[in-house]
């Protein structure tokens, strides 16, 4: 899937920020971050919900991987882990407390747990082991050691991390153990990969703009700055991110399932959806004329056999199968269409 997901999972419960100026702010805490932090909820739920579409035939295949969706997800994402970042400035800049500290940890952890388990069971091919769940709790415990920097060291070590992620790839990391590092040249099927680099960095950009806002007195003026009646619903999403998280997608694909029982997708919807989206996922590198062959390839293995009224299996069968198609079509396509000569 898609992935993505839910916010500052470590955020405090009561008192998100004590302040000791105004009276006013010494006890409030900030309605703000909790309305940033729904609306990045509800963000992750439409594009959860895209993602279902495409799962059960109703959109392209590949959709939410490529163009507008692949920077919308990695945006949502981005989103999330600053917000982790800022809560967890907000609730240990004044020294760690830890019974709530390990409390919110084994929650966000066994959350972790629970999806990775559930996804090994459901898409094995491409379960998910390093997702946005295992990074914040990661984060968690590793940008304790940040709290105490200056904030502009901070911001800086964030950019370096997200720098490094694009530079650096190297074999001395592929492989089960170390793929959640992020540097290794091989990158693991997983349907929500979120691995420390680059994404660490995200979390430190956060901690260092919440150390700034503080300089500044900033976050004293929005603790005072409350928002109106219609932040409610997204005050209340927010403050409960864990629970809307673990919730919404099982609602929304089950929803989805039972809508395909009474209309399910066609053969002929399917493979249009497919052809185009391959297409369109093809030509990034490879010619026109490849592209048209190597997508029918794949489309008459997928589909043969197949007729109007029935759909193709779906899931780990269904990844597995499309896997094959790809090595196969691959091979077969690049001797009816040689590569074109470097210019």
């Amino acid at each position: 899937m898609g992935t993505i997901i839910p916010s500052c999972l470590i955020a405090p419960t009561r008192t998100q920020e004590r302040m000791s100026e105004p009276a006013k702010a010494s006890s409030s805490r900030i309605a703000w971050i909790d309305v940033a932090r729904g609306v990045a909820l509800i963000a992750m739920a439409i594009y959860h919900f895209a993602w279902d579409l495409e799962f059960f035939g109703y959109a392209p295949a590949g959709m939410t991987a490529f163009g507008g969706w692949k920077y919308f997800a990695r945006g949502i994402a981005s989103t999330f882990l600053f917000l982790v970042g800022v809560s967890l400035f907000l609730a240990h800049r004044k020294g760690v407390r830890w019974p709530p500290f390990w409390r919110r940890f084994a929650m966000v952890a066994v959350a972790a747990f629970a999806i990775t388990a559930v996804t090994w069971f459901a898409t094995p091919q491409s379960f998910i082991f390093f997702g946005i769940l295992h990074q914040i709790a990661f984060a968690s415990v590793v940008g304790l050691l940040f709290l105490r920097l200056p904030p502009i060291v901070n911001v800086l070590a964030g950019v370096a991390i997200i720098a490094i992620a694009f530079v650096v790839a190297t074999p001395l990391l592929d492989g089960p153990l170390t793929w959640w590092i992020g540097l290794s040249e091989q990158r693991p099927r997983s349907n929500d990969f979120v691995p420390v680099f680059p994404w660490f960095g995200a979390v430190l950009l956060g901690v260092g703009a919440a150390g700034l806002a503080k300089r500044e007195g900033l976050l004293v003026r929005l603790a005072m700055l409350a928002p109106g009646k219609w932040s409610r619903p997204l005050v209340f999403i927010g403050r409960h991110s864990l629970a809307f998280y673990l919730i919404h997608q099982p609602v929304l694909i089950s929803l989805v399932w039972l809508f395909s029982q009474i209309a399910p997708p066609s053969v002929e919807t399917r493979q249009s959806n497919f052809i185009a989206s391959c297409r369109t996922a093809c030509t990034i590198e490879r010619s026109e004329q490849f592209c048209a062959e190597y997508c029918g390839c794949v489309q008459r293995g997928l589909f043969s056999g197949q007729n109007a009224g029935s759909t193709p299996s779906q899931g780990a069968d269904f990844q597995e199968r499309l896997r094959e198609q790809v090595l196969l079509c691959t091979a077969s396509t690049e001797i009816i269409v040689p590569p074109e000569p470097e210019p």
